[in-house]
C-alpha cells in the first residue's frame, strides 16, 4: 500500500456542463467525492492523503465561482470537522495565506488546532497553493538565513530544501492521481513528486469513488519503483 496518496481533483466544471448544470453544482458534487475518498482512506488505513483543493492560479476564475468555492470550503469545515476529529483525522493546510479572507483563515487554524494531536489519517489540504510559490518561499527563507550568517551555501542540500517546504512534515507522495483526463501536474508538488508514480484517470472528480481509489492503488502496486536504479532481475 502507498504511504502517501496525493490527488489533483479536477473536472467539476466539465462534469456539470455535460449535465446542463452550473459549475457551482459541479463543485457541490465534488465535495461529496472528497467525503467519499477521505472515508475510503480511513478504512484502507492509508497514512497520508493530500488533496489539491484550490491553486494559487484559481484566483483568476470568475468572482462568482470563487465565492461559491469559498462558501463550500466554509460549509465543509463547519459540517465535517467534528466527524473528521472523531475518526482521528489530523488536518494540515499547505499554501500561502496571503489574500485569504480572515474568517477562512480562522476556520483553517481552528481545524488544524483541534486535530493537531490526532494520530489517524493525516489529511493535508493544498489551499491557495502553487508549487513554484512554495519553492520560492523556501528559497527566500534560506537566503535570509544565509544573509544573517545562520546558514551557509554549503548547508543547502536537497534535504535542507525539503525541510523548508510546506510539506516538511510529510513523506513524498508514493502515488499521485489526477482526474479529468488531463495529463500534467499543474504546479502541484513539483519537488515532492520526483519519484512519485502518476495515475491519470479519464473520469471527472465528482465520479470518483472508493472503487476508483482502489483501482488506482492496484495500478500502483503493479509498478516497479526503481528510484533511478536498475530493474530487478528475476531469480529464475
Amino acid at each position: 500500500m502507498p504511504e502517501h496518496v496525493a490527488i489533483i481533483m479536477d473536472g467539476n466544471g466539465r462534469w456539470a456542463a455535460e449535465r446542463g448544470l452550473s459549475r457551482s453544482e459541479g463543485h457541490k458534487h465534488g465535495v461529496e467525492s472528497v467525503r467519499a475518498v477521505v472515508r475510503a482512506a480511513i478504512k484502507m488505513e492509508i497514512p497520508h492523503l493530500t488533496l489539491f483543493s484550490f491553486s494559487s492560479e484559481n484566483w483568476s476564475r470568475p468572482q462568482s465561482e470563487i465565492r461559491d468555492l469559498m462558501m463550500l470550503l466554509r460549509r465543509f469545515i463547519r459540517t465535517d470537522l467534528a466527524d473528521l476529529h472523531k475518526h482521528g483525522v489530523k488536518i494540515r493546510v499547505i499554501g500561502a495565506r496571503g489574500g485569504i479572507e480572515g474568517d477562512i483563515i480562522r476556520l483553517i487554524e481552528d481545524a488544524v488546532a483541534l486535530t493537531s494531536s490526532n494520530d489517524g489519517l493525516q489529511l493535508t489540504v493544498a489551499f491557495n497553493y502553487g508549487s513554484r510559490d512554495e519553492i520560492t518561499r523556501a528559497a527566500r527563507s534560506m537566503a535570509e538565513l544565509v544573509a544573517q550568517g545562520k546558514l551557509t551555501p554549503e548547508d543547502i542540500t536537497p534535504e535542507t530544501m525539503s525541510s523548508y517546504l510546506d510539506t516538511s512534515e510529510l513523506p513524498d507522495p508514493d502515488l499521485l492521481i489526477r482526474t479529468s483526463g488531463e495529463v500534467r501536474l499543474s504546479n502541484f508538488l513539483l519537488w515532492q513528486c520526483a519519484y512519485t508514480e502518476l495515475v491519470f484517470l479519464d473520469i471527472f472528480w465528482p465520479d470518483f469513488t472508493r472503487t476508483t481509489l482502489e483501482d488506482a492503488i492496484a495500478t500502483f502496486r503493479h509498478r516497479e519503483r526503481r528510484f533511478g536504479g536498475l530493474r530487478k532481475r528475476s531469480s529464475a
